[in-house]
C-alpha cells in the first residue's frame, strides 16, 4: 500500500489575520479501504423544513461559445456581477502569464493521484478565469493578482469562508466523475469556482449556500459569464435539493458531516456518486467518503483520503447523532 500526503482543503477555510488557513490532512492513498467497506450510518429522516428562498435559477442548460478572455471582459463581468474593481492592464497580463503554470501543476498533480488526467476537468480549469472569483465579499474588495500563486492555498472571501486551494479542487472534481449530460449538485456554494467549474461540463449544475449574504452575492457572478446552467439558492444544504425532480448524477459537499445526509441519498439517481467528507468538527481523523447507488437503489461507499474541513452548519447540528 502507498502511504501519500494529499493537501486537499476546505473551501470553507479556518479563517485568521484576515486570511484562510486550513491544515492539510494527511493520508493513505485511495484504496485505503475496498468498496462496499462500512460507512457511518445515516441519521433518520427529520421533519421537512420550509422550502428556503432560492436566490437565482436559471433554467437554460445551453452553453454559450467561449469568448477571448480579456482585460475589457473581466471589468464588464466584475461590474455586471456588482462587484465593480479596476486593475491595470500590466496587472491583468501578469495574472495570464501565471496561468498556464499552475495548469500544468494541475495536471500532474491529477496524473500522479489517478493515474491519468480526465481531459474534460482540464478543458474547465482552462476556461474558468481563476481571478474572477478571487474577491473579499465582507469588504468588498478584489484580490484579481493572488489567483494562480504558486503555491496553492486557500483564499478568505469573508463571511467565514474561503476559496479553495485548486490543487485540492482539481482533485475533488475528478474524484467525482462528472460527465456531459449529467445534472450535479454541491452543497457549499462559497466563492461559485466549484460551480462554475461543473457547469463546463454537466448540463446544469446546482448549489446550496447557507450563508446568507455570501449566497446572495455570488448568485450574481455566473450570467456575467455566460454561464447560464448554473442555479443557485441561499439555504440548508442538509435537505439537499428535492425540488429537482429527476435528482442528481453527482453530488458534492464540501464541509465536514458527521454522517451523510439522508435526504442527498433520496436525491442521488441511480449510478450516481457522491463525495463527501465524514468526521468530527475541527478534528483530525476527517476522511473523504466516495457513494454510489447502484441500479437497484443500493449504497456502496469507500473510503478515499484524510481530509480537514470546518463542519457543515445548520440542521445536522441539531439531528441526533448516528449510533
Amino acid at each position: 500500500m502507498v502511504v501519500d500526503t494529499l493537501k486537499l482543503l476546505s473551501r470553507r477555510g479556518l479563517l485568521g489575520a484576515g486570511a484562510a488557513l486550513a491544515v492539510p490532512g494527511i493520508a493513505l492513498a485511495a484504496d485505503v479501504a475496498a468498496p462496499d467497506a462500512a460507512a457511518p450510518p445515516v441519521a433518520p429522516k427529520p421533519p421537512v423544513p420550509a422550502e428556503p428562498a432560492v436566490v437565482e435559477a436559471s433554467a437554460s442548460a445551453v452553453k454559450r461559445p467561449r469568448r477571448p478572455w480579456t482585460l475589457a471582459r473581466y471589468t464588464q463581468a466584475m461590474e455586471e456581477s456588482g462587484r465593480p474593481t479596476t486593475i491595470s492592464q500590466t496587472e491583468f497580463d501578469a495574472i495570464q502569464a501565471r496561468k498556464p503554470a499552475a495548469m500544468k501543476l494541475i495536471e500532474g498533480y491529477l496524473k500522479a493521484h489517478f493515474g491519468s488526467v480526465d481531459p474534460t476537468v482540464m478543458t474547465a480549469f482552462e476556461e474558468v478565469p481563476r481571478e474572477y472569483y478571487h474577491y473579499m465579499y465582507a469588504d468588498h474588495v478584489a484580490a484579481p493578482a493572488e489567483a494562480y500563486e504558486t503555491t496553492p492555498k486557500p483564499w478568505a472571501i469573508g463571511y467565514g469562508s474561503a476559496l479553495s486551494d485548486y490543487l485540492g479542487q482539481a482533485y475533488m472534481t475528478q474524484l467525482l466523475s462528472p460527465k456531459p449530460g449529467m445534472t450535479s449538485l454541491e452543497v457549499g456554494t462559497g466563492s461559485g469556482f466549484q460551480s462554475s467549474l461543473l457547469s463546463r461540463i454537466v448540463d446544469h449544475a446546482y448549489s446550496i449556500e447557507i450563508i446568507q449574504p455570501l449566497g446572495h452575492a455570488v448568485s450574481h457572478i455566473f450570467k456575467p459569464l455566460g454561464y447560464d446552467n448554473v442555479s443557485t439558492r441561499v439555504g440548508d444544504g442538509y435537505y439537499g435539493w428535492p425540488e429537482v425532480k429527476d435528482g442528481f448524477d453527482v453530488i458534492i459537499v464540501t464541509c465536514a458531516a458527521e454522517y451523510a445526509p439522508p435526504e442527498l441519498f433520496k436525491q442521488l439517481k441511480p449510478r450516481g456518486r457522491m463525495i463527501i467528507p465524514i468526521g468530527q468538527p475541527f478534528k483530525r481523523g476527517q476522511v473523504l467518503y466516495v457513494y454510489t447507488k447502484d441500479e437497484h437503489g443500493k449504497i456502496h461507499s469507500r473510503r478515499d483520503v484524510g481530509v480537514f474541513f470546518i463542519p457543515m452548519t445548520g440542521a445536522i447540528q441539531k439531528q441526533p447523532k448516528a449510533t
